[in-house]
């Protein structure tokens, strides 16, 4: 391939951009179509000094023929990734993308689109404000709700904890306290640190039985609260938990906080995606009466990374929370109907997330995303229902929101060897490239994981990977 053009620009003649161009999309293209064949996961350990010799080297002076690095780019980095987005990775939460969306990104990077104000992208800026409509609509939201696209559920959890403070504190958080189970995320702890808030203002309450937020302690934890003169402001409740997919009781949840005159927050990330399929809005009812909300499309909207969302009840909050106008933006500024999206979050500069959830949903249509999410739920109860046949298996928690949790537990270890053996079962299986599945601790016990949300998952798949298991734990046993 022709080098570039001229030693003193970046740039490449039309037709070197072109081929270029199509070596890239054969690359994605033989990606998605071999994946199931490939290994999950790439080896772990030892592979650093590996790697070093391969990639460190001085900062070229001068270019290298674009094949070449290509090349390299195959033989040396994306052969050493896990593959998030194989239809037998099942650890922690997937992100089993579509090639449509993975285009829409490529889109976005080459028009270089600044989703910051209208007055660079007022088109943009309309797909972002349908996408946000189209989620609201789904979470059951009034119309006067919105949000704006983030990086993921991190900063989707920081912003609208940020709008919480603003809104129930006015920035005040002298004795204010929030609540949530020890079910809870840590983007909400991490969230909480940059805010400022303080260990002794968070009350990370025990879960229930069911790994619920356990709503007995949480009124006499705001009820104590209130009787030392701390302010109670804020509950975090989940839309499906990471650890077993459970959903915090949200009805009753909306009935305490308006009682109260706290902010009731949804971290859904993960599980929100589930309101599509009739399954998940039966396990979510409820989420239509909080305040805001995060969810993840990179998860379970079958996004490639980054995309986050946030949804505030009341959008005005958003801009209240966040609008800042210095000098240097004064020429911004236009008639009330114009959205700058750089005034509803922390990001002045930001990217055109929305284009490729736009797209996908305009090409493949809502009825195929509601059907993948609910194959998430069936192939979590084929999971359970393969497991409970299975000796020596218990399960630790059902099939919910399409995640499992389990343990291999011979009457004949203690509980310590157990421990010891389940991450040693999953270490196995990672090592062995079928599969991926991670572990987790509930209850003081290790237990194992499996989320199974890729369409592209075959019931065979999940059958057979868990029988590999049932292997894996007989010969280690």
């Amino acid at each position: 391939m022709p080098s570039p053009s001229s030693p003193h620009t970046l740039s490449l003649p039309r037709e070197a951009m072109r081929s270029l161009g199509y070596q890239v999309v054969d690359m994605l293209v033989d990606h998605f179509d071999t994946l199931p064949d490939q290994p999950v996961a790439h080896p772990r350990r030892g592979a650093r000094a590996d790697l070093e010799r391969r990639l460190r080297e001085p900062l070229p002076e001068q270019g290298t023929d674009p094949a070449d690095v290509l090349d390299q780019l195959q033989r040396d980095v994306l052969s050493h990734i896990s593959h998030v987005d194989h239809p037998r990775f099942f650890a922690f939460i997937p992100s089993p993308n579509n090639f449509v969306s993975v285009l829409a990104d490529a889109l976005t990077s080459g028009f270089n689109v600044f989703a910051g104000t209208w007055i660079e992208s007022s088109g943009p800026a309309v797909v972002e404000l349908v996408v946000m409509n189209w989620l609201r609509q789904l979470c059951g939201l009034p119309e006067m709700a919105g949000g704006l696209c983030v990086s993921g559920g991190s900063m989707a959890n920081l912003t609208a904890l940020a709008v919480a403070r603003h809104a129930r504190l006015a920035d005040d958080m002298t004795g204010a306290v929030i609540y949530y189970s020890d079910q809870t995320h840590s983007s909400i702890d991490r969230g909480l640190r940059v805010l400022g808030f303080a260990p002794e203002q968070i009350r990370r309450l025990p879960s229930d039985e069911h790994f619920r937020l356990d709503l007995h302690a949480l009124r006499e934890a705001v009820r104590s609260d209130r009787a030392t003169g701390r302010v109670p402001f804020c509950v975090v409740a989940n839309a499906a938990t990471t650890n077993t997919g459970a959903v915090d009781p949200f009805v009753e949840l909306a009935d305490f906080c308006h009682a109260e005159n706290l902010w009731l927050h949804a971290d859904g990330a993960y599980g929100v995606a589930g309101v599509l399929c009739k399954q998940g809005r039966t396990a979510l009812a409820g989420l239509d009466r909080v305040d805001s909300l995060s969810l993840d499309p990179h998860k379970w909207l079958f996004q490639p990374y980054e995309i986050g969302c946030v949804l505030v009840r009341d959008r005005r909050l958003l801009r209240d929370t966040f609008h800042i106008l210095p000098e240097y933006l004064l020429d911004t500024q236009g008639p009330d109907e114009e959205v700058n999206f750089a005034d509803y979050g922390i990001q002045l500069t930001r990217s055109f997330r929305a284009l490729k959830l736009w797209l996908s949903f305009k090409i493949f249509g809502v009825a195929a995303f509601r059907e993948a999410v609910a194959h998430g739920f069936r192939l979590a109860e084929v999971a359970e229902q393969t497991l409970t046949k299975m000796p020596d298996w218990v399960l630790t928690s059902p099939a919910q929101m399409s995640i499992v949790s389990f343990r291999y537990a011979p009457a004949e270890q203690s509980a310590a060897a157990q421990d010891a053996l389940n991450v040693e079962i999953v270490e196995r299986m990672s090592a062995d490239g079928f599969a991926m599945l991670s572990t987790t601790v509930l209850r003081d016990q290790t237990v194992i994981r499996l989320c199974p949300i890729n369409p592209r998952t075959t019931e065979d798949e999940v059958h057979t990977t868990l029988h590999r298991l049932d292997a894996f734990a007989h010969t280690l046993s």
